[in-house]
């Protein structure tokens, strides 16, 4: 229906046109403009409707209808009247529709015929929807005559199937019973397939497993055979095949005859071993008789070394695949083990056997050509000994792919050579320098350099090397005890290690006259001098040739220092690199302490011969250079001691021996005497920590401190004796009782104390430019000389600046003028270091 009804809308819209076009060719009908409208109402009466999209088109078509005017060709009386004056038109597409619209109504039967009233149409109307009818049922008729057929054939086809059905339901019947039969056939022939598998898989184990056993007795009849030779080429491979036999049957014990085949393995590897041990010590024998028997006719060492190594090598290709071998089943059993071991013994035992009479006879050599020459012997000796211990790694290897600890016990045999020569000369040595100078070259040119470098190949020299170093040390350490107590601690003094300050001060006119020579030479003077001798890096000022030395004071030179100064010094920078670190610390303690008695004895001397200023700078001097020279010695110069005090047990013994304690002794009580000595009389252990730094520290604050009191008391005694009697005159006033002012003490008149004033600065004047004159000839350092100087300097500031005090309290403006007591700017002025 909703078809019809589209088919229906369309077909209304294509009768408009025509609807229009007869109103137009319509002679005698009505004005165009009445039969148009009359259209939509008609329409709309119409059963089936219009749409809102027709009933739009309408009223468009209406307003055109409307407006259009007709042709300007025709007369509007009559228009159908003049016809010859109508000219003809190329058809538009209108006129196209309208002619096809026209051959449609022929089709239908109305051609010709006008549709004036509202029956005509509906008339006209139904003829179209009953030819519309017939044409749609027309196509659904052809379809049903179709299906009918369709049906018919579908019937025809059913039946066919049937007895087709029929037929294969016979044929699965037939199938079943056929495929029962031919499935039990099938399921017979797999478990007789399976059978046979299983069989084979049997037959081919049982013939695996035996092949081992097989070849177990070929392999045991050929190694049997007395023509049998390690150098055949079928050898190797039959050890292969030995080892896949052995692997086989240590892992299957269950097997029936195991021990008798785990027996016929053991005879067999036993033979191998035997075979391949015999074989390659032949070859080390008698290439050892050989090179033993040209030994006594090749001149020289070097020649000997070079025959030995060259021989050595041409015969390690022949036996180094079969020493590989064993190597490599050395973990397949104790055999292979044992007999690399054998072999190692050989091969080291001919080496040693060679090489010992020649490595004793250069060491020998070396030791009667340096016999005066220690240092060289040791560098000369270990450095053939470490040029032997790496040749022999290297022809080591060439037979052996694996280490051996046997080799490093040959080569410290052989090393020990020149430990045997080194230690009766170690023992007699007693320089200190050779002995330092041994020292550094077995630690740091041996120890360090070499073996560090080498570790693996050198262990054997190491050892060795070791044991030297450690006499030596030992040596050394003993014989810087005797040292320190002979040369330091007890030396004795000559006159001239005492004439201070005579030959500092003429050191400096020595060095004065060779300046002003070299100022007006504008050169440095040639040749060697103490000024030459610096402390300090001197390549800095080397850039002009022009160039003045800056001065260097006299005692600052290491030939003008103490002697045990510069002893303990050498001492210590010899032993620093020397010598284990602990060791080093108690021998630097021990070296400093004598050192300082030392020190302090030659200033006590000096200031017995001289003055105490003298002695106390001298000693001031020396402390300094202690306390600067063992600054870069990175070491603690701590040790600790420990003693045991037996005072508790001595005075517990005592008074155990006592008449009262006696009879206590054999109480069976708390007030036992012998429990009182085990209680009471216990030994104490006391641990002291000593450090020489601090003792140096301690003795040079002391000496200074003693220095500037001797200074002050020098420069102030009369003004300080002054004060301290003002001063008890106050306290006597401050505790109550009857006490005079200062001008009425007999030493308390202007005049007297005037000449307290005059006496003191006259002798501030005259002392003081000695005192700074010392200073800088002892220390020759300016902060230094600040340092030192600067208490005496406050000191002698404070003790005017209280007088003055003293004397503007109790005294008139007219006496302090007679008194003259100088003002504080002027004893700065005085006290000036600039002068």
């Amino acid at each position: 229906m909703k078809n019809k009804k589209k088919k229906q809308e369309r077909m209304d819209v294509y009768i408009l046109p025509e609807v229009r076009r007869g109103l137009y060719s319509d002679r005698f009908a009505t004005p165009p403009c009445t039969r148009v409208v009359a259209i939509p109402t008609v329409m709309a009466s119409s059963p089936g409707g219009l749409t809102c999209r027709q009933t739009d088109s309408i009223l468009e078509l209406k307003a055109v209808a409307e407006t259009r005017p007709l042709p300007s060709e025709l007369p509007r009386e009559d228009p159908g009247s003049l016809p010859g004056l109508m000219l003809p038109l190329p058809p538009t597409g209108l006129d196209l529709m309208e002619q096809n619209l026209a051959e449609g109504f022929m089709v239908l039967g109305l051609d010709g015929q006008l549709v004036d009233t509202a029956q005509q149409f509906f008339s006209w109307m139904a003829k179209v929807q009953e030819s519309m009818s017939e044409d749609e049922e027309h196509k659904y008729r052809l379809v049903r005559d179709g299906l009918q057929a369709l049906r018919d054939e579908c019937e025809h086809l059913l039946e066919a199937v049937d007895a087709a059905l029929s037929e294969l339901a016979m044929l699965e019947k037939n199938f079943l019973f056929v495929s029962s039969k031919t499935g039990a056939l099938q399921r017979a022939c797999e478990e007789l397939l399976q059978q046979q598998t299983r069989l084979m898989v049997l037959a081919d184990g049982i013939q695996q497993k035996l092949s081992y056993f097989n070849e177990l007795e070929t392999i045991s009849t050929r190694f049997n055979s007395p023509t049998l030779s390690v150098t055949n080429e079928g050898f190797i491979p039959m050890l292969a095949k030995l080892d896949d036999c052995i692997s086989y049957i240590t892992a299957h014990p269950e097997f029936h005859d195991f021990p008798v085949y785990v027996h016929r393995v053991e005879v067999c590897v036993t033979r191998v071993t035997q075979l391949l041990k015999t074989h390659i010590t032949r070859q080390l024998l008698s290439l050892s008789a050989s090179l033993s028997s040209q030994q006594s006719g090749v001149p020289g060492n070097d020649n000997a070394f070079t025959m030995f190594y060259v021989r050595f090598r041409t015969t390690a290709p022949k036996v180094q695949n079969l020493i590989e071998q064993i190597e490599q089943r050395t973990d397949k059993g104790s055999e292979y083990l044992a007999c690399l071991a054998e072999i190692h013994t050989c091969y080291l035992d001919q080496r040693q056997h060679l090489l010992e009479p020649s490595v004793t006879s250069t060491i020998a050599e070396l030791a009667n050509v340096n016999r005066r020459d220690h240092c060289a012997l040791v560098r000369g000796g270990c450095a053939f000994l470490v040029h032997v211990c790496q040749d022999e790694h290297r022809l080591f290897r060439e037979f052996f792919t694996r280490p051996s600890p046997k080799l490093d016990e040959m080569l410290e045999k052989l090393c020990l050579t020149i430990y045997d020569v080194l230690r009766p000369i170690v023992i007699h040595l007693a320089h200190l320098e050779t002995l330092s100078e041994l020292c550094s070259i077995l630690k740091n040119e041996m120890l360090e350099a070499h073996i560090m470098n080498n570790p693996g190949q050198l262990a054997a020299f190491a050892t060795v090397a070791k044991q030297v170093l450690e006499d030596v040390q030992e040596r050394l350490v003993y014989r810087t005890h005797i040292y320190i107590r002979t040369e330091i601690l007890g030396y004795r003094p000559a006159p001239g290690d005492l004439a201070y300050p005579d030959k500092l001060e003429m050191m400096e006119k020595i060095a004065q006259s060779l300046r002003e020579e070299a100022k007006q030479r504008h050169v440095r003077p040639e040749g060697e001098s103490f000024l030459d001798v610096q402390l300090e890096d001197s390549s800095a000022n080397a850039g002009s040739p022009t160039q003045i030395p800056a001065p260097v004071s006299p005692a600052d030179l290491h030939a003008m220092w103490y002697p045990t100064a510069r002893r303990t010094l050498v001492c210590l920078s010899k032993l620093y690199r020397c010598i284990e670190k602990p060791v080093f610390q108690g021998l630097s303690q021990e070296a400093l302490a004598a050192c300082m008695k030392s020190l302090i004895a030659a200033s006590d001397a000096i200031g017995r011969n001289k003055t105490s200023t003298d002695g106390q700078l001298f000693l001031i001097k020396h402390l300094l250079i202690l306390r600067e020279q063992i600054a870069p010695f990175h070491a603690d110069f701590t040790i600790r001691e420990i003693s045991v005090d037996l005072k508790k047990t001595k005075a517990a013994a005592f008074k155990m021996l006592t008449p009262t304690s006696v009879s206590k002794l054999f109480r069976l009580n708390s007030n036992n005497a012998l429990l009182e000595f085990l209680l009471q009389g216990s030994p104490e252990i006391k641990e002291q920590c000593v450090d020489s730094k601090k003792d140096v520290d301690f003795e040079l604050k002391a000496v200074c401190e003693r220095f500037i009191e001797q200074q002050r008391n020098i420069l102030l005694e009369g003004i300080q004796n002054f004060i301290d009697k003002v001063s008890s005159l106050k306290d006597t006033h401050n505790k109550g009782q009857p006490s005079s002012s200062l001008s009425q003490q007999p030493w308390g008149k202007p005049e007297q104390i005037q000449d307290v004033v005059a006496s003191t600065y006259k002798t501030l004047k005259q002392k003081l430019p000695a005192i700074l004159r010392s200073l800088s000839l002892y220390l020759a350092n300016r902060d230094t000389e600040r340092i030192l100087f600067k208490p005496i300097k406050s000191h002698v500031q404070a003790a005017f600046l209280k007088l003055h005090t003293m004397l503007a309290d109790d005294f008139a403006t007219e006496d302090l003028q007679i008194i003259a007591c100088p003002s504080p700017e002027q004893v700065n002025l005085l006290l000036s270091m600039e002068k």
